[in-house]
């Protein structure tokens, strides 16, 4: 029994080596695809380099290699290097290098970059502050399923930001961002538009909403 358990134990102390190792293992190969300049592979040392996942963890590194990948159109790795910008991980934080990245991706029709772009018009970081411009981008990323531009979008109807000011909008929009589980999209509807809005007026939103549904399936992520 003694020497079973010994067996065990040993056993189970091998396993984090054996995954270490194999990690290690993956790294290198990575690196080796990543310094032959293919863009996904350098997209993936990033990230394990951002992560330490087979090397030490290493922002700088991240930041270098997402960049390299970025510089050859790969967008993944534009609206990361925006992000490390945005954040200043591995950077210096700069507001107008990670809107220049984002747009980058942004206009290549990714829609994380699309949604972030909306948020730097509506922020006014890196960007002067232009509520139509942010409406422009969030409504290209809500389009495509994305729930946080979505929910953005019923901000903006519900507040007359870059937009007439339109209850029934803004609650048709925060639905949506609901379906696709945006956390706060049903207090803006249900706490914060509801009592301003009559009963015909909800009718008209839920309605409107479907519609929307029927006309573009994609506003639904899942």
């Amino acid at each position: 029994m003694k020497s079973a358990l010994i067996t065990l134990l040993a056993f189970c102390l091998c396993l984090p080596l054996m995954g270490d190792a194999a990690a290690k293992k993956r790294f290198e190969e990575t690196k080796v695809k990543a310094e032959n300049g293919n863009e996904i592979a350098q997209y993936n040392l990033a990230l394990m380099y951002r992560k330490g996942e087979g090397v030490k963890q290493d922002f700088k590194q991240a930041v270098k290699w997402f960049r390299k990948s970025a510089d050859q159109g790969f967008t993944r790795s534009q609206v990361n290097l925006g992000l490390m910008y945005d954040k200043g991980v591995g950077v210096k934080q700069d507001f107008k290098q990670a809107h220049e990245w984002f747009l980058k991706a942004a206009e290549l029709g990714d829609t994380k970059a699309q949604t972030n772009i909306g948020a730097s018009y509506y922020k006014g970081e890196g960007v002067a502050q232009d509520f139509k411009e942010a409406y422009k981008w969030y409504l290209k990323a809500a389009s495509q399923g994305d729930a946080i531009a979505q929910c953005s979008l019923a901000d903006l109807y519900a507040n007359g930001k870059g937009i007439i000011e339109n209850y029934v909008e803004a609650y048709a929009w925060a639905n949506i961002a609901t379906a696709n589980g945006h956390k706060l999209a049903p207090r803006l509807a249900h706490s914060l538009l509801q009592p301003k809005m009559t009963p015909e007026q909800i009718a008209k939103a839920q309605k409107l909403s479907r519609e929307m549904i029927k006309k573009n399936p994609k506003l639904l992520s899942k």
